[in-house]
């Protein structure tokens, strides 16, 4: 491995275990002292997010199988730009709102809680998946980019798909 790949590894360490701390920290506090800001727009904000970087990292794949690299390139900017979006919204709100219950019982919040565990689990991937996604192609490492993709892709298109489903699975409780 080389000197340059080993910084970036342990920057991408640093800054994954930062982005799971604070998003622990937010999540175990109640809701932030006084919060006097209405941030109820956010979660279907964040579910659009979601929704477009589902629909880029698809859009992205079908590109690169065409042989389409810019539109590539693109759609997979755009789609990590929406998941950054969404990151930035998701702290903000639940620093401000404090931690979302599902209202409802029996089989729906059975469901709702499988999906969400899988999510939550899988969505830790996300911030270190997607920056040495980034990383392969930023430095032409484009075999390591595609078999590391293989594996990491449909990680965070589920964990965008089921951000959405997530959303309805709460609203429709």
């Amino acid at each position: 491995m080389e000197r340059a790949d080993r910084t970036f590894f342990a920057w991408n360490a640093v800054v994954s275990t930062a982005a799971v701390a604070i998003i622990a920290y937010i999540l175990r506090r109640d809701a932030a002292p006084g919060g006097t800001v209405d941030l109820t727009f956010v979660p279907a904000l964040n579910a659009t997010c979601n929704a477009l970087a589902a629909l880029c990292l698809a859009t992205g794949w079908v590109a690169i199988r065409r042989g389409a690299r810019q539109f590539h390139r693109l759609c997979m900017v755009t789609a990590l730009a929406m998941s950054g979006v969404f990151l930035v919204g998701y702290l903000a709100y639940h620093y401000v709102h404090g931690d979302t219950r599902y209202p409802g019982a029996g089989v729906g919040r059975t469901i709702y809680l499988l999906v969400l565990a899988s999510h939550v689990i899988l969505s830790i991937t996300v911030v270190p998946g997607a920056l040495t996604a980034f990383y392969f192609a930023l430095t032409q490492q484009f075999d390591r980019h595609r078999r590391f993709n293989r594996v990491f892709l449909p990680i965070w298109l589920y964990v965008s798909v089921t951000g959405v489903a997530i959303y309805f699975l709460l609203r429709g409780a």
